[in-house]
């Protein structure tokens, strides 16, 4: 079922579009280096900062399936995971924001190349840009489902129309356009969430007094489960050190998380930002599982009957249920499209980073290449990198549209594994002197296996592990591996 767009809605869309663009075009006057369009001049304030990691984080995914979690069984245990989050921003505050600020570094994968050397630096850069774009063309894929759904267009088109404004404004101004897009795109999904909870509690009989009722007497509203069950991804362990460690991993290694940081005022600002955007999440949470509860009591008082992926619930209230052509949905759809946009700009900004600083310019060197590349050659060839992985994650989005939705589920699960492996090599990188590049190869490679083996293989053995611990799992296999086998390798040091 699609709804036909009305004018307003049209519009809605049209002046979010429009301002993405212009800020976009905007920040453009002011790239004349790679410094400039990779990392703002480093000169971001902090509260930009703040609403790019939060905008950053939150997927289409994130707005249209957290609700879901609220309507199914977890209801508000969801939230015991950012409080491991907080956790381990605190830890990242503590022990990875110096490392990044010693010195000009311009990405997360250069303080492994001073510790173990270069092969490790473009390994751990493969790994990123491999599960990024991966990761996002999925995630570009989910969004599209829900923009097909609500105007009727193929989904190759709505794939494409999506990647290719994104591409536009991200290769136009580079991080700063992305940073504050991100800041405008925060808003408006968060605006359409408050919109969402009105909406949807004028729909319950008997209003909010009537859901209230609901909520309580069908448990909605516990917030812990103090049970230790590994299958469980809703206990406080699995929330608090499961949280904690995914989140050491998503915002202190992963270098979509750290060019932000690098593009502050300094480390004060980052940490600032960093700290703030905890308390942020767990309010967006909030709000996001509220939306999911009152979904719960609409159908549980209303007799509707519900769709049969609770991850689709606020999907169908949308198109079933929003007022048509009062740009309520326009603006519903703006909040979708936002919240998916805001990551896949990072990203591609992100990946174009990595590649051009982890990748391109440490092999030119190598070949013997020392002239210095003019600025206006570098600035060109990054944004032609830019283009490039935009293309990529268009076209896994569209490919993502034969397969079923068991293998997207694992696929982006795959696409997280980096969180723990490239958290483990920087643990044995910041913890202990003794441990090479060999091993650390090694180590992150038993980490894959083992988090493989979680995935797939113990389930068949009647074994399940629930996803909050799989950071935990590949990283402390890669430390531990890393550990046992230093003994057997050649001596190994590295000076940068």
């Amino acid at each position: 079922m699609t709804i036909p767009l009305g004018p307003i809605d049209i519009a809605v869309l049209v002046v979010y579009f429009g301002a993405a663009i212009a800020i976009g075009l905007f920040a453009a006057g002011r790239i004349r280096t790679l410094d400039a369009y990779l990392l703002g001049d480093r000169d971001l304030p902090w509260w930009v900062v703040l609403g790019s990691i939060v905008a950053t984080e939150t997927s289409a995914a994130t707005v249209l399936s957290v609700p879901g979690e609220s309507f199914g069984e977890a209801g508000m245990r969801f939230l015991q995971l950012p409080l491991g989050y907080m956790l381990g921003r605190l830890a990242i505050v503590r022990f990875l924001l110096p490392l990044y600020f010693r010195g000009e570094l311009n990405t997360a994968h250069e303080v492994l190349r001073d510790r173990f050397g270069p092969l490790m630096q473009r390994a751990a850069a493969l790994l990123f840009l491999v599960a990024r774009n991966l990761g996002d063309g999925l995630r570009l894929f989910l969004a599209a489902l829900v923009f097909q759904k609500l105007t009727g267009w193929p989904l190759a088109w709505s794939v494409g129309a999506m990647g290719a404004i994104t591409i536009l404004y991200t290769v136009l101004g580079g991080l700063r356009s992305v940073a504050w897009n991100d800041c405008l795109q925060l808003v408006i999904y968060v605006l359409g969430g408050i919109v969402a909870v009105f909406v949807i509690a004028s729909r319950i009989p008997g209003g909010w007094p009537a859901a209230w009722d609901f909520a309580i007497a069908h448990d909605k509203l516990r917030m812990f489960d103090f049970s230790f069950d590994l299958a469980n991804p809703y206990t406080f362990w699995a929330g608090l050190f499961g949280g904690a460690v995914l989140s050491l991993g998503t915002h202190g290694t992963d270098h979509m998380m750290v060019q932000r940081y690098l593009s502050a005022r300094g480390q004060r600002e980052a940490a600032r930002a960093l700290l703030t955007s905890g308390i942020v999440v767990f309010l967006q949470f909030v709000l996001f599982l509220g939306i999911g509860v009152l979904l719960a009591a609409f159908h549980g008082l209303g007799g509707e009957a519900p769709p049969a992926r609770p991850d689709e619930v606020f999907a169908t209230f949308i198109v079933t249920h929003f007022p048509r052509n009062t740009g309520l949905v326009g603006l519903l759809l703006a909040a979708i499209l936002a919240a998916a946009m805001s990551t896949i700009a990072s990203s591609l900004n992100a990946s174009a980073s990595s590649l051009a600083h982890d990748v391109w310019l440490p092999l030119r060197a190598a070949a013997g290449r020392r002239e210095t590349l003019a600025p206006a050659a570098a600035l060109a060839l990054t944004r032609w990198f830019t283009v490039a992985f935009g293309i990529v994650q268009i076209v896994v989005g569209i490919a993502a549209a034969s397969m079923d939705s068991t293998v997207v589920s694992r696929a982006l699960t795959i696409a997280g594994y980096s969180a723990g492996l490239l958290l483990g090599v920087f643990v044995l990188g910041v913890a202990t002197r003794r441990v090479g590049q060999s091993a650390a190869l090694v180590g992150a490679a038993a980490g894959l296996a083992a988090l493989l083996a979680v995935q797939f293989v113990l389930p068949g053995q009647g074994v399940t592990i629930a996803w909050p611990w799989y950071a935990l799992v590949g990283s402390s296999v890669t430390v531990v591996v890393a550990l046992l086998v230093t003994p057997l390798l050649p001596r190994q040091e590295f000076r940068s």
